[in-house]
């Protein structure tokens, strides 16, 4: 057989992948497993929290709030792709992940991250339409509007995505099975694949992530000037509406910070623990604030909340 021939035969992908993680040590597993449960539980009865309020409560029945709920949603989904296998893996003595699994977690994983991008940029859209535009508002942010942007979000995620998990999973992995990271996730995987076009797939898989996050902060971005300027120029009447931006504002500079810090900062081949850290920041830490900062900053929700504890008591 030639070189050329065992080279091909050597390009295969593994039925299973190992995942490093963090400490194996009897301590650190049980530390961890109790604070990622504490985690995973706020994540989800925070977030469901804010669901059931905006589909119960009447006086939140606004676009806003149409959006915070699907966030919310995306904020559950988002978490729960990570976290359970994470949990499952703290006493595992064995922290593998079948193939197929790897590239459905990385699919899941990166469709939630994109669609939550997308509907950041529609909610700061929603906010210089009401702030910039408060005559025209309620017709320009109609339900069919609010429909149409949540499915916009929800499709750029799920394409960008299927594209991505597509040419990761064509890719040939025949240096390790060892994946030194706490969940299958896209750079860590390249990291062992030995494609001869490694450069390329790794530019197109950027590119492709690049265009939902860097295209949806741009968005952003663009919202919030001309919602400065409004306010800047029209005086203390839309100071009071931009005080409704502070948690969309919290929540955007968590979620996009962290990520640019993650993907954008070049780290150091020991960096193995802060790389670990800034995960967890960006796909368990920042789901479990949103609530939290959403519940805290806002005087509609707070009183929502206040409503509902007291009848049920």
């Amino acid at each position: 057989m030639s070189p050329e021939s065992q080279q091909r035969g050597n390009l295969s992908s593994p039925t299973m992948f190992l995942l490093l993680g963090f400490s194996s040590a009897y301590r650190a597993q049980v530390t961890l497993c109790l604070c990622f449960s504490l985690v995973y539980l706020m994540t989800v009865l925070g977030n469901l929290l804010i669901v059931t309020l905006v589909w119960l409560d009447a006086h939140l029945h606004s676009p806003m709030y149409f959006f915070l709920g699907h966030l919310s949603f995306l904020d559950i989904c988002y978490s729960s792709v990570t976290l359970p296998k994470i949990l499952g893996d703290s006493f595992s003595p064995q922290r593998t992940i079948s193939f197929v699994g790897c590239i459905t977690q990385i699919y899941f994983f990166l469709c939630f991250g994109g669609s939550e991008c997308m509907l950041l940029a529609a909610m700061a859209y929603d906010r210089y339409l009401a702030i910039c535009h408060p005559l025209h508002y309620p017709a320009l942010m109609s339900k069919t509007m609010c429909r149409c942007l949540v499915a916009v979000s929800w499709l750029s995620g799920s394409f960008s995505s299927l594209i991505q998990a597509f040419l990761t999973a064509r890719l040939p992995f025949c240096r390790s099975n060892r994946i030194d990271h706490l969940f299958c996730e896209v750079p860590f995987l390249l990291k062992v694949s030995c494609s001869p076009n490694a450069p390329l797939n790794k530019a197109t898989l950027y590119a492709l992530a690049g265009t939902i996050a860097v295209g949806s902060f741009l968005l952003t971005l663009v919202s919030y000037i001309h919602i400065v300027r409004a306010v800047l120029r029209k005086g203390a009447g839309t100071r009071r509406a931009f005080a409704t931006c502070t948690s969309h504002l919290t929540v955007v500079s968590l979620f996009f910070g962290a990520g640019a810090v993650a993907y954008l900062v070049p780290h150091s081949r020991s960096s193995k623990e802060m790389d670990e850290v800034l995960a967890l920041l960006y796909a368990v830490v920042t789901p479990m604030l949103n609530p939290i900062i959403y519940s805290l900053r806002n005087r509609e929700v707070k009183e929502a909340i206040r409503k509902a504890l007291n009848r049920g008591m």
